[in-house]
């Protein structure tokens, strides 16, 4: 049953204006928090946004003797590893339910501890995420891992040795797992086919400045030689690009104006390119960028999403939304997650035109092609967007489904929206300080 603070009323129709600020970005700040259990010395990282990924990765790493605490500035933690310890497995559990961060302790903990417990791990349901491919990455290395009731356990008799590695896919997760793996193992770790997101650069950044031996080439290929021995960082976490993005498509879809302070060019310059064919206008500072509706017609598009330098999956649905008022049939196809399609019956429900297909209508072929999953979509607009009750099925298809109802005609109730704060620091008071008329049930004002 949804609990009465879980559900938020939105009034639609009234265009977003105004400033909000990201911080460090949901995709790199937890990962950088795991690397600092691979020190000997404390750790410093800023510009940490409060979102609950973050505080199940501090609540594990103190299970696992780590010190964590509030640094001199707002958004800054210091991180203290000097007494590593196990942990009790019914409190691992009890923390990661809700998260896929904990499979990245593996490699660290075996390292200091020379053992590991992984629970079952949470997420967003947006697709098939196997973590096998991170248990066979870590027996790479030398880990044993033993199945049992309540998880995996994983052991290191020896130190864990440097591999070559091939990725079938550029996977993310995958990439972080053999980065926080092979710092400290004995040799070369060659890891082809990787991902090189620019929270990856990132987290590299973090490593290095720990006393890491890594090279990325060009290829997506990179090359890490283990060393004895990590210190601390004092690293500023990168912006989150992906949480600018969504901003930047509610300004679209409710014809308004947001100044997202934080958000940065570089990362963006795909989103930026996309956001301008459909007809969005942008304004870049030094200090974040104002995108708004420029007004008249939205331009219908062929969307690709791919791993980076492609569009971002992340930055999908939140556009979607906005194509659902542009003229003409927009091409969307979602090479990346293959059920992260699944949100726009939503969007029918409240006026949209959405037909999904399982045939790849991208300009090229896919991985999921010969699937049966319906991973491509044509959106006809512009339609007009009526209120709807509204469950939030993940994080980004939910901050969609805000999108939409503060686009939309009328009142929706949307549940679930707990779950959005897993990667969007204070959303509520994001919205209400942009105008967006929204109240929990009761009519309590929600920040």
């Amino acid at each position: 049953m949804t609990r009465s603070n879980d559900v938020l009323l939105v009034h639609g129709g009234t265009p977003l204006e105004g400033e909000i600020r990201v911080r460090g970005a949901k995709n790199l700040v937890p990962k950088a928090m795991v690397a600092a259990l691979l020190g000997s010395a404390p750790s410093r990282l800023r510009n940490v946004p409060d979102i609950r990924d973050v505080r199940v990765v501090r609540g594990l790493l103190q299970l696992h003797g780590v010190t964590v605490r509030p640094g001199d500035e707002s958004g800054e933690l210091v991180l203290d590893p000097t007494h590593v310890e196990s942990a009790n497995v019914a409190d691992i559990d009890a923390h990661a339910g809700s998260s896929r961060i904990p499979i990245l302790f593996c490699g660290p903990l075996l390292h200091r501890l020379g053992h590991a417990f992984i629970p079952g791990l949470g997420g967003c349901d947006i697709g098939g995420r196997p973590i096998d491919f991170h248990f066979d990455v870590l027996r790479q290395f030398g880990a044993t891992i033993e199945k049992r009731a309540d998880g995996q356990y994983l052991e290191a008799p020896h130190r864990l040795r440097g591999t070559k590695i091939r990725l079938p896919y550029p996977s993310v997760g995958s990439t972080e797992q053999v980065l926080l793996t092979a710092v400290l193992a004995e040799g070369v770790t060659e890891l082809s086919n990787a991902a090189v997101e620019p929270e990856i650069e990132d987290l590299i950044c973090v490593l290095q400045k720990m006393g890491a031996i890594i090279s990325m080439d060009t290829d997506r290929t990179i090359r890490i030689t283990g060393v004895d021995k990590l210190g601390g960082y004092n690293h500023r976490a990168l912006p989150d690009r992906l949480e600018a993005a969504s901003w930047a498509s509610a300004a679209l879809a409710t014809e308004g104006s947001i100044y997202v302070r934080g958000a940065r060019q570089r990362e963006m310059m795909t989103f930026l390119n996309t956001y301008r064919k459909v007809g969005g206008a942008f304004d870049i500072g030094d200090e974040g960028i104002r995108f708004w509706h420029p007004g008249g017609k939205l331009n219908a598009i062929a969307l690709e999403t791919d791993v980076h330098p492609g569009f971002q999956t992340d930055w999908q649905q939140p556009l979607v939304v906005a194509l659902t008022q542009a003229s003409g049939l927009s091409i969307v196809h979602e090479t990346v997650y293959e059920s992260r399609l699944g949100f726009t019956s939503a969007l029918n429900q409240m006026g949209a035109h959405i037909q999904l297909y399982r045939e790849c209508l991208g300009g090229s072929a896919c991985r999921f092609g010969q699937r049966n999953f319906l991973h491509s979509a044509v959106v006809s607009g512009p339609t007009k967007l009526q209120g709807a009750d509204l469950i939030i099925p993940d994080l980004r298809g939910g901050f969609s489904y805000l999108i939409a109802a503060l686009a939309a005609q009328g009142t929706s109730r949307v549940h679930g929206i707990d779950l959005i704060n897993r990667g969007y620091e204070n959303f509520m008071e994001k919205l209400v300080e942009l105008g967006a008329k929204v109240e929990l049930p009761g009519g309590t004002h929600p920040a």
